[in-house]
């Protein structure tokens, strides 16, 4: 997934925006006829900016929480005493027992016990609402002036992580039973691919961790120097994101070699949370691992949220160039997300959230990269592309230009196929597959509707292609050749000058064509030499 898949879209969004200088809309005046893909990149980062914020909301919550001795998930809290030593106390739908970190969880921090399903959302809960409004106000802050701030914000969120997994790592390694898990982790179980459960969540783990799809990578690969190796950047970041995810996994594993551990989020907030509590100097070791989650959390919606300001701020560009007006729209972007947030952080917020996840993400990121691959690969035109790349790259050793032969392949070949195997794999078993939360089963009106929002996309790129071809003269082929023919100002973005260095000109700094009128004071005042021609 990573080779075939992960690496050639990396590098075909850091390659476009780089060389377009533009934003996830914008970059399509290479081909008018895919803007629309521009435009489902905006509805994908939309949701995923919509329900993403609502685990940072969550880890706040625990965050602070973590703060308490004996943490209130623990055996030892005085509310839990009688969970710990009652073995009657279980779910009554299942049987099973329930640990004072999962019934933390369900109770006090999602209060999904008070809800009978999507139907049945119930109030919002108010310390979540409040957590939500703070990471909101965090993000707004982070990202006030813009690439300058958010850029040096990520120094700091990118690289603490690190020293957090090295922490956990060593701790983890001196516990029983961490072998146990750490062997677990690396045990193949071939059986499970033909699930297709397992291609969507390896899909979604590859788009998600390199920022795949969501218009991201093309915002911040347009604030590049012309010249810049984006190969080697490619090679780089993909290879050092997923040796970080596998070294992430030994840290995990490590400490949950004794626990059976849940999928989706209760990873994170049950799973994970009793194993902290079961250390020494738990307190310590909660309050490290949930501010590592905020910083993990800070750095994807960087990506997200710099994908919309990037695309809003290219088709409006008078924003960009007001601090004020900027400043405004950023803040009621914010505002208006927070207002769409809550319905995730009512009683039956995570109906909502499971469903956003499940459907409208991982399958509208499928149904995009599909078609900007195809879309590049013989709209565009791969050779073209490659030879925009090698122009980037001109002063790059040789080597360069020839790894494009193997990323070619993958462009033409390798992607489009495996990505089109998922995306019919998914859309087969999504029917046959029952959508689950705990022991809620969602009803088919539940599934219908998260189908249609990440369909949303698909949706847009055919809508905006339609636009296209219509706003063009002649027959439909010869429309349809025009759509797809770059526009003349494409080509003028491919300068040296950087947008980050365009962005940093004086606003009053104007350059046109301009008149200037002369008074009878500026002929007197001139001093003419005799010989001289007007």
């Amino acid at each position: 997934m990573l080779f075939f898949t992960g690496v050639p879209l990396f590098l075909m969004e850091l390659s476009l925006g780089q060389y377009g200088a533009a934003g996830p809309i914008m970059v399509w005046k290479c081909c008018p006829l895919l803007k629309g893909i521009g435009i489902g990149m905006l509805c994908v980062s939309t949701l995923v900016c919509l329900y993403y914020n609502v685990i940072i909301a969550w880890t706040f919550y625990y965050l602070g929480s973590s703060f308490q001795s004996p943490l209130p998930w623990s055996c030892d809290a005085v509310a839990n005493a009688g969970l710990c030593g009652n073995n009657t106390t279980g779910n009554m739908s299942t049987g099973r027992m329930l640990s004072p970190s999962e019934i933390f969880w369900n109770e006090r921090v999602l209060g999904v016990v008070n809800s009978e399903g999507l139907h049945d959302p119930g109030p919002v809960r108010w310390p979540l609402g409040l957590c939500l409004l703070a990471a909101w106000v965090i993000i707004f802050l982070c990202m006030l002036r813009g690439i300058h701030s958010s850029g040096k914000v990520v120094y700091v969120t990118a690289t603490f992580p690190y020293f957090v997994l090295i922490v956990l790592v060593i701790r983890g390694a001196t516990l029983e039973g961490s072998l146990q898990g750490v062997a677990f982790y690396l045990t193949p179980d071939w059986q499970r691919l033909a699930n297709a459960q397992v291609w969507n969540d390896a899909a979604s783990q590859i788009f998600y961790s390199l920022g795949i799809g969501v218009g991201g990578l093309l915002s911040m690969a347009s604030y590049n120097k012309f010249d810049n190796n984006v190969i080697r950047d490619t090679l780089i970041i993909t290879i050092g994101n997923c040796s970080t995810s596998f070294f992430a996994g030994f840290a995990i594993f490590s400490i949950l070699g004794h626990m059976v551990a849940d999928t989706g989020p209760g990873l994170a907030f049950v799973a994970y949370p009793e194993a902290l509590a079961l250390l020494p100097g738990s307190v310590f070791w909660s309050i490290l691992f949930f501010l590592m989650l905020f910083m993990l959390g800070i750095d994807t919606l960087f990506g997200n949220m710099e994908g919309i300001t990037t695309a809003v701020m290219d088709e409006f560009p008078q924003l960009r160039r007001n601090t004020l007006h900027k400043s405004l729209f950023l803040a009621a972007l914010c505002f208006g997300f927070y207002l769409f947030g809550l319905l995730l952080v009512t009683d039956g917020g995570i109906y909502w959230f499971t469903l956003i996840d499940s459907f409208s993400t991982s399958f509208g990121l499928i149904i995009i990269t599909l078609f900007m691959c195809i879309g590049i690969s013989f709209f565009y035109g791969v050779n073209q592309f490659c030879d925009d790349i090698i122009d980037m790259i001109q002063h790059c050793p040789p080597w360069c230009s020839k790894v494009l032969v193997y990323f070619k392949a993958c462009w033409v070949f390798c992607t489009p196929f495996l990505l089109l195997f998922i995306l019919t794999y998914i859309f087969i078993e999504m029917y046959n597959t029952p959508l689950k939360y705990g022991s809620y089963v969602y009803p088919l009106w539940g599934k219908a509707l998260g189908v249609c929002m990440g369909a949303t996309c698909c949706l847009q790129i055919l809508i905006w292609a339609a636009v296209a071809i219509c706003k063009e003269t002649g027959t439909l082929k010869e429309r349809f050749q025009k759509s797809i023919r770059p526009l003349n100002t494409w080509r003028s973005n491919n300068t040296n000058t950087t947008r980050l260095e365009v962005e940093s000109m004086e606003p009053e700094r104007v350059e046109g064509p301009f008149t200037v009128t002369l008074t009878d004071m500026d002929f007197t005042a001139m001093t003419w030499e005799s010989g001289s021609q007007a």
